[in-house]
């Protein structure tokens, strides 16, 4: 009887080993200098940046959740790294985190180099736009596990803020402006309902067009980063809610004291035409409840502030904060 290999299991090293060096550029790129150290040791080290009075960690962790389906049927695979890392950040800046490094898990049935190099350089360029490192990850190989061509990734950032700036709700009062920051998409929740309308219910094929665009891109545009509007206007910001699964009525109360609510006008949101679409077969409240509908973040801002934050973004205005319970009104 021939004896059995790693690789007769279905697991191979060399391609691994392969794998690494493919992506040893793109992960480089994002070093900065707290930065110790390069790829291949047992953890990354990261040196804690200077002129904080009181540093304090955070950290965030998030998938792709079903997206990660659509891109895996369309074999397109250049955008979702770039989703998992906003999907991580973009919460870390809502408790006014600034992003310093990224890890990444990626776990397949077989490890394909060329679509996990294409998928680490999406990440890369993720950590790029939010100007953070990637100072390391898990590549696991597990046959059996997952079924074959299926793949899961999961990420992991951290960063650091000053302690006297995390408390967001004492700085939240009665007439602050609410800013919102236009989506580039649906981001990255929704999609089993996604995927149950458009391929399930109407039948849709992926070069199907919405407004001009192919319906897999739209699907598989990636989630906006919004660290860079956030450095530029921190201090002019009270509160920020990354709009995520539940929408706004459902994470914009996470930034609320119990003692307002959110007056939001619907009729104010720029929702995107693949939202026009979905309407046509889902309820509005559901979708408000399940969808970003065009805004990826809410900004906080005090009356004073408000025409600077618009001025110096692409932010515009929704609503405003009045006495209530915490609660969000779509009027």
């Amino acid at each position: 009887m021939a004896k059995l290999s790693y690789k007769d299991a279905g697991v191979d090293i060399d391609a691994g080993n392969a794998f690494v060096e493919n992506i040893k550029p793109f992960v480089k790129a994002t070093f900065d200098s707290n930065v110790i150290g390069g790829i291949g040791s047992f953890a990354g080290a990261y040196a804690l940046p200077s002129g904080y009075r009181e540093p304090v960690m955070l950290a965030a962790t998030d998938g792709v959740g079903t997206k990660l389906k659509l891109a895996i049927d369309a074999k397109k695979f250049d955008t979702v790294g770039v989703d998992l890392v906003a999907m991580c950040v973009n919460d870390l800046i809502c408790n006014f985190g600034t992003p310093a490094f990224f890890l990444d898990y990626y776990a397949t049935s077989e490890l394909k180099t060329d679509e996990a190099t294409q998928i680490v350089k999406g990440i890369a360029q993720g950590c790029k736009e939010s100007e953070c490192a990637l100072i390391g990850g898990e590549t696991a190989e597990m046959p059996g596990m997952y079924a074959k061509g299926d793949f899961d990734l999961a990420g992991f950032a951290v960063g650091i803020a000053e302690k006297s700036e995390m408390d967001r709700l004492s700085r939240v009062h009665e007439g602050d402006i609410l800013i919102a920051l236009p989506s580039s998409g649906i981001h990255s929740n929704g999609y089993s309902l996604v995927r149950k309308l458009f391929f399930e219910k109407l039948q849709m094929r992926f070069d199907d067009e919405i407004g001009g665009e192919k319906l897999i891109d739209l699907l598989l545009t990636p989630t906006r980063i919004y660290v860079k509007t956030f450095k530029a206007l921190k201090n002019k910001i009270n509160a920020l809610a990354h709009i995520t699964g539940g929408g706004i009525v459902e994470n914009l109360p996470r930034v609320l004291p119990n003692h307002l609510s959110a007056i939001v006008e619907k009729e104010r949101i720029r929702t995107l035409p693949i939202f026009d679409f979905m309407k046509q077969y889902v309820e509005e409240e559901e979708m408000f409840r399940t969808f970003n509908m065009g805004v990826g973040m809410i900004l906080v801002v005090s009356e004073e502030n408000a025409s600077y934050v618009l001025d110096n973004s692409d932010g515009y205005l929704i609503g405003t904060l009045q006495k209530g319970n915490g609660a969000v009104q779509l009027r």
